[in-house]
């Protein structure tokens, strides 16, 4: 009874401090099927989700949903401490708990009392060893549980900083692309004259955050389940947009930033990819048609209205959808698994956007502008500006 006990501690120890370190300290992807971390996800997140789904206000069960990233970190790190304790107090209770225990007679609640009071570092001194290699234990019991303190408190700032450098791409993104963001207002936005260079520093900067997102997700995914600010926004209805956008220029528009649009497609598609299959999720097949027949035509129909050069070659969207079969599926399979709501295409409804007001009352700048400069033309250069806007958007 005791050798079990003994290694059972001892399994109990490594297992703990191995999925720790798998977690917190090794960068790149944690493998095992039957890791704590992953265990744990398994039985909390679903629960959570039920929870969650009862609520039928969009706004209160996406709170929900925001508080399970955090919680769930300080969950977790109270199963690791708890396993722990527990792992040390079977090594006591096999060395057949040797303690001068005033107040209750030497047993496994002594050796999980003294186990307890160690790795966190109190150090009452109520309880005291009998026994050479118990000394040994509880030093290093106490150093383990110093070490295990220090881990924590240097693994919150990083990951929060992964975190804070993720939203403040997406929120940029809002005055770009909308929200939730959408790949034909992207493009609108971008059509102004000189736009190409603009557009393609655009798709510079998501390259590069889309690497950062798998980096930093793979080594810490409990990045996922953070949420960002707005309900309208995520960290996927934003990689999907900027991989819907990336794959429309490359599929059927005119100018040389697509090849900058290939770079960034491969990249995002690289972090949706090897995300799905971080939880273990394949790719959806029997999902909804995002971009059907008639959207599609809808589509370039505001692309063309816009002064997007578009190719209508009749092969065009049959490249796009060879593109959007390349990461579609398993955006599907993350939005499914986190609830988190793909965006279309082009925004279906009408909504207020701060954007669009901003851009009216420059516009209404730029009548006056042209008004004063060509009394004789009337300002119709600067009106067809304010009808340029007023017929694609409702404020």
């Amino acid at each position: 009874m005791r050798v079990l006990a003994l290694l059972a501690g001892i399994a109990c120890l490594f297992t703990v401090l191995l999925d720790a370190f798998q977690t917190i300290i090794l960068p790149r992807r944690a493998t095992g099927r039957f890791r704590i971390t992953r265990i744990f996800y398994i039985l909390t997140w679903r629960p959570w989700v039920f929870f969650a789904q009862r609520l039928h206000h969009p706004r209160k069960r996406e709170t929900v949903f925001g508080y399970y990233g955090p919680l769930s970190l300080i969950l977790l790190l109270m199963v690791w401490a708890g396993a722990m304790v527990v792992g040390f107090a079977l090594i006591f209770y096999s060395l057949g708990s040797p303690f001068n225990d005033a107040v209750q007679r030497p047993g496994f609640r002594s050796d999980l009392y003294v186990s307890g009071t160690t790795i966190f570092t109190l150090g009452l001194g109520d309880v005291t060893p009998l026994s050479a290699w118990t000394r040994v234990f509880i030093i290093l019991e106490s150093g383990t549980g110093l070490g295990f303190l220090a881990i924590v408190m240097g693994y919150f700032p990083v990951l929060y900083a992964a975190f804070s450098r993720r939203e403040v791409s997406i929120a940029l993104l809002d005055a770009r692309a909308g929200s939730p963001p959408t790949a034909a207002e992207l493009m609108s936005r971008h059509a102004y004259q000189g736009a190409e260079q603009a557009l393609s520093l655009l798709l510079v900067e998501w390259e590069r955050w889309s690497a950062e997102l798998l980096e930093s997700h793979i080594s810490y995914p409990l990045l996922c389940y953070f949420r960002s600010q707005h309900s309208n926004q995520s960290w996927l209805s934003a990689l999907t947009s900027i991989l819907d956008t990336s794959a429309l220029l490359i599929a059927g528009v005119r100018g040389h930033e697509a090849r900058q649009a290939q770079l960034t497609f491969a990249m995002a598609r690289h972090a949706v990819v090897d995300l799905a299959q971080i939880f273990s999720l394949k790719p959806v097949t029997n999902a909804a048609d995002r971009l059907p027949a008639e959207r599609y035509e809808q589509l370039y129909d505001l692309l063309c209205r816009s002064g997007v050069s578009v190719c209508r070659d009749g092969r065009s969207i049959e490249r796009l959808r060879d593109l959007r079969a390349m990461y579609e599926g398993y955006a599907e399979a993350l939005s499914h698994y986190l609830y988190m709501p793909l965006p279309p295409w082009m925004a279906t409804e009408p909504h207020k956007d701060n954007w669009l007001t901003v851009a009216k009352v420059r516009a209404q700048t730029e009548v006056a502008d042209a008004t004063e400069k060509s009394a004789a033309r009337g300002g119709d250069i600067a009106q067809e500006i304010v009808t340029h806007i007023d017929r694609h958007h409702d404020f």
